[in-house]
C-alpha cells in the first residue's frame, strides 16, 4: 500500500508546477478545476483517502491535507492577480526620471559631531591636524609637564602596551588624550599656531553611564604673541554657540592641570542646565620650553572637549553605552 502522505505531497508539488506554467487566464483556470474542482478535482479525490486510512493515522493525514489544499489555494489566487494586473501601471513609468537611490546608512552620531566640530574650528580660522594613538612617554606626559610623580601616570588609569618592551626599552602606550597632537605639532612648527586634533583618546574607566574606556575629544591649540584668557573665552563662546546656539552660556571655574597655568573647567549652559565640557587654560611656560618655544615672546591657550558630552547633550542620550552597541534601530533615529 502507498503512502497517503507522500501521495500528498507528490499531489502538491504537481499543482505548484502546473499553476507556475500556467502563462494566461484559460490554462490557469484549467489547472484549478483539475485540482480543486468539485467533481474530479485531484485534491477532493485525494481527500477520499482518508475514510481508508487507520483511525491513529487519520489526525495527521487530515492537518496534512488541508496544508496542501491551502497552499493550491493560495497560489492559484496569486498567480490570477498576476495575470489580470492592468498594463498601465507599466505603462505610466516616466524612464526618463533618475532612478531611485538606496541609502546604505547614516553617519554615526558621534561621526555627525566631529564633523561639525572641524567644520566649525574652520570657520574660526583652526587647521584640523592628526596624529598617531599610540604614543611614547615624551609625548603623552614629559612634554606635557607630566612628572614622573604624578597620579595621570599610573598603570591603573592607562593602557600601557607590554608588547613594546620586546622592541624598545621606552614605555609606549595607547594615548590618554589629544594634547597629544600640539606637542608634535609645535615641535615641528614655528608660531603663530592655530589648530585642533580629534580622535580616540583611552583610559581604563569603569565603564558606567557617563564613562566609556574609549572615548573622543578634540583638543584646540593657539600660540602667537600677545593671546590672553579673555582670547580662549571669546574662542569658547564662538565654538559652543555655533554648535548649540545662541541661548548657550560659558563659565570657567578654577583647576589644575599640569600643562596650563591658570587652569579651568569649562562649563556651558544649554536649555537650562550647566554641562561640564572640558579643561581649559594658558599653556604652560614650561611645556612651551619643552618644545623649543621661549615663553617670554609667545603666549597661549589650550584645550579640550568630550565630544560625547556634546553628542550626547545635542540627541537627548543618556547613556554614553548606547554610542557603542552597533544598534541599528537606536542609530537610525539620528540622520545624517
Amino acid at each position: 500500500m502507498t503512502d497517503p502522505l507522500a501521495e500528498l505531497s507528490l499531489l502538491e508539488q504537481e499543482a505548484i508546477a502546473t499553476i507556475e506554467q500556467a502563462n494566461d487566464a484559460n490554462s490557469l483556470e484549467a489547472a484549478r478545476i483539475n485540482y480543486l474542482g468539485q467533481k474530479s478535482g485531484k485534491i477532493k479525490e485525494a481527500q477520499k483517502l482518508l475514510g481508508k486510512l487507520p483511525p491513529e493515522q487519520k489526525p495527521l493525514f487530515g492537518k496534512r491535507f488541508n496544508e496542501v489544499k491551502t497552499r493550491v489555494e493560495q497560489l492559484l489566487e496569486e498567480k490570477q492577480g498576476r495575470l489580470t494586473k492592468p498594463l498601465t501601471a507599466v505603462n505610466a513609468i516616466d524612464v526618463t526620471l533618475p532612478g531611485a537611490s538606496y541609502k546604505i546608512g547614516n553617519k554615526h552620531p558621534i561621526t555627525q559631531t566631529m564633523d561639525a566640530f572641524r567644520d566649525i574650528a574652520g570657520r574660526l580660522g583652526f587647521s584640523v591636524v592628526d596624529g598617531p594613538e599610540v604614543e611614547d612617554d615624551l609625548h603623552n606626559f614629559v612634554a606635557l609637564n607630566i612628572p614622573e610623580v604624578h597620579p595621570a601616570r599610573d598603570p591603573l588609569d592607562n593602557f600601557y602596551l607590554s608588547t613594546a618592551q620586546t622592541i624598545s626599552t621606552e614605555a609606549r602606550l595607547l594615548r590618554s588624550q589629544t594634547s597629544t597632537v600640539q606637542i608634535r605639532v609645535m615641535e615641528s612648527t614655528k608660531p603663530p599656531i592655530r589648530i585642533v586634533s580629534l580622535g580616540r583618546v583611552y583610559r581604563p574607566d569603569e565603564i558606567d553611564a557617563t564613562h566609556y574606556c574609549m572615548f573622543h575629544q578634540m583638543e584646540g591649540l593657539y600660540i602667537d604673541t600677545d593671546v590672553s584668557m579673555a582670547h580662549l573665552k571669546t574662542t569658547l563662546r564662538l565654538f559652543a554657540t555655533s554648535y548649540l546656539g545662541d541661548d548657550v552660556q560659558i563659565r570657567f571655574r578654577p583647576s589644575f592641570f599640569p600643562f596650563t597655568e591658570p587652569s579651568v573647567e569649562v562649563d556651558m549652559s544649554w536649555r537650562g542646565k550647566w554641562m561640564e565640557v572640558g579643561g581649559a587654560g594658558m599653556v604652560d611656560p614650561n611645556v612651551l620650553k619643552a618644545v623649543g618655544y621661549d615663553p617670554e615672546q609667545v603666549s597661549g591657550f589650550a584645550f579640550g572637549f568630550g565630544v560625547e558630552r556634546f553628542c550626547m547633550r545635542r540627541f537627548g542620550i543618556t547613556d554614553i553605552r548606547r554610542l557603542y552597541e552597533n544598534n541599528i534601530r537606536f542609530l537610525n533615529q539620528f540622520p545624517s
